[in-house]
């Protein structure tokens, strides 16, 4: 197996393939977070149809997937604040590696296509202190507001880091 990355913008093509991806991430990434029978509840062909929506959003929203042998092993999204009184302009909506990529390097290469040196601003679970380090290692610190998220039938206290 080679250990090229790709990281390149998403494609049409994607949405099946990003998907099981992010079905298998969100398992991976919550089930310390939400019950099992909560991630019971993922369907990676619904992932694959928000995936299609996300596509046609626009120039301004960014997109980007991580490759190995042409199959998808992360993606990060970003685009305008959806915020009703955001910190900054730009928003990092989510970024996710499968477990078996952490470490190597991939989730940088992935934030910096998504987000770069820009401002901006994250939400992140107050529990994922893997995710938290990655972003205070990027400039990004909590600037003091929560929230909690409706997931899947539960709910995820949030911070939102801001850089």
């Amino acid at each position: 197996m080679s250990t090229e990355v790709v990281v390149r913008p998403v494609r049409d093509v994607d949405a099946e393939m990003l998907g099981r991806v992010h079905a298998q991430c969100w398992h991976e990434d919550y089930d310390s977070i939400v019950d099992e029978a909560t991630l019971a509840k993922l369907s990676p062909l619904r992932l694959a149809e928000l995936w299609t929506h996300w596509m046609g959003q626009g120039e301004d929203h960014l997109l980007f997937a991580a490759l190995i042998d042409h199959q998808i092993v992360g993606f990060a999204g970003s685009g305008p604040s959806r915020d009703a009184e955001p910190p900054r302009d730009r928003e990092l909506y989510f970024m996710h590696l499968l477990d078996e990529f952490h470490g190597q390097g991939i989730g940088q290469l992935l934030f910096d296509a998504a987000i770069g040196a820009d401002s901006a601003y994250l939400w992140v679970p107050d529990v994922n202190e893997h995710a938290i380090g990655f972003y205070t290692r990027n400039g990004f610190t909590p600037d003091g507001v929560s929230h909690d998220e409706p997931f899947l039938g539960e709910t995820i206290h949030e911070i939102r880091l801001v850089r």
